[in-house]
């Protein structure tokens, strides 16, 4: 998993999503990097050994993204634009930074592309200011030491430099007056206000609302990503951020929207109708197999409909003949004592009510249901029957 820099929230998040899994017994590894541009190069290079990432909302084009095999996990935060300047500077409006040297981060940010398209639509060229490329703790101390006169970067503001910065004297806040003009250039931003006092309530930090735009962090994999781990990340997802936030309702997100990479079935169908049946009360390995075996469940079903018109006759064939195969042996009986000499009748006759005695004993040995005792009866009444006309027999032939 590629995550981000040093103490970003890229990297506080990716820990979470590895705690996250390792309950389910999956190790993530954790590959630190330079951010959203840089997790989008290793996603598209099926040799940097990365399977999954954060990747900025327009960061790509869908068409980018389907040509190299990237799949949407779904967003799962917004991360507005945070400009933070030195207060000896009043700065209202984005072409008032001509001269000034502002940080926006090495390329593999993604910020300097994004800043550079906020500073095109304010007529302001790249040359026109001298922009840094300090990595966020580096450029903080440059900041705070007065080397630089503002930085930019773009995060969730569970990042702690964010959250320093926002509390340390002299250091002032960029407020985008024109978010809702921006959100409608670009659809990839979105508006969002950081509410009054949502820093610290007791010192009223901030002491107003700030509008701020706001791109949004988006978990992309390769297809060839396994289902399994699929399902996996979004629950995890799920739990880390549906919680309510700075900028986000309890449940706002993670969601399908907001995201220019093809959103993975799976996800749209998890954040629309929640987990499935199986998902809530059963581990997720086991809910996993039985909603991946429905297809073998099919097949099976199909091949015993078949069967099912055939299985019948044959227990029926199989439970009878343990009874009919009886009649063979006492139609041998029977044919025994036809055309016997006179001098040889009691002989046969005697031998052939001990082979009838020896066949009445096995068949009272057979277990059948009780739904064939009929059969097996009638088994009986046919051997008295050839029984008593051996006897009979016998009676007649002596002198």
């Amino acid at each position: 998993m590629s995550t981000g820099q040093e103490n970003s929230a890229y990297e506080l998040i990716g820990k979470k999503y590895a705690a996250e899994l390792a309950r389910q017994h999956i190790k993530v590894n954790l590959k630190p990097s330079l951010g959203s541009q840089q997790n989008l190069q290793r996603l598209m290079d099926p040799d940097s050994g990365v399977d999954i990432g954060f990747v900025q909302s327009g960061s790509t084009e869908q068409d980018d993204a389907e040509r190299h095999g990237l799949i949407s996990l779904g967003s799962l935060f917004t991360e507005p634009v945070w400009l933070f300047y030195r207060d000896v500077h009043d700065i209202t409006q984005l072409n008032q930074l001509k001269g000034l040297q502002i940080n926006v981060g090495p390329d593999g940010t993604g910020v300097p592309q994004l800043f550079k398209k906020l500073l095109s639509v304010n007529g302001i060229e790249p040359a026109d200011l001298t922009l840094g490329r300090l990595e966020n703790t580096p450029a903080t101390v440059a900041l705070l030491a007065g080397t630089i006169d503002g930085m930019v970067f773009s995060s969730s503001p569970d990042e702690l430099l964010i959250q320093m910065l926002l509390q340390t004297p002299g250091i002032k806040l960029f407020d985008f007056t024109q978010a809702e003009a921006y959100s409608r250039r670009f659809p990839f931003l979105s508006h969002v206000v950081l509410p009054r006092g949502i820093v610290d309530l007791g010192r009223d930090l901030p002491p107003r609302d700030y509008q701020l735009i706001a791109p949004t962090a988006t978990l992309v994999a390769r297809a060839a990503i396994h289902p399994a781990l699929v399902d996996l990340f979004i629950q995890a997802a799920t739990d880390i951020h549906g919680s309510a936030g700075w900028f986000q309702k309890r449940n706002e997100f993670p969601t399908a929207n907001f995201t220019e990479v093809p959103v993975v079935a799976a996800a749209s169908k998890f954040y629309k109708a929640g987990p499935s049946f199986l998902q809530n009360y059963f581990p997720f390995w086991l809910s996993s197999f039985m909603e991946r075996m429905w297809v073998v469940v099919v097949a099976v079903g199909a091949l015993f409909i078949p069967l099912s018109r055939i299985v019948p006759p044959l227990y029926v064939w199989k439970v009878r003949s343990r009874v009919y195969r009886w009649y063979g042996q006492l139609r041998a009986v029977e044919q025994a004592i036809e055309d016997v000499a006179p001098l040889q009748r009691q002989e046969v006759y005697a031998s052939q009510l001990g082979r009838l005695n020896q066949i009445e004993e096995k068949v009272n040995q057979i277990s059948i249901p009780l739904s064939f005792a009929e059969e097996l009866y009638g088994l009986r009444s046919h051997i008295n029957f050839v029984r008593n006309r051996i006897v009979g027999l016998q009676q007649s032939a002596s002198p």
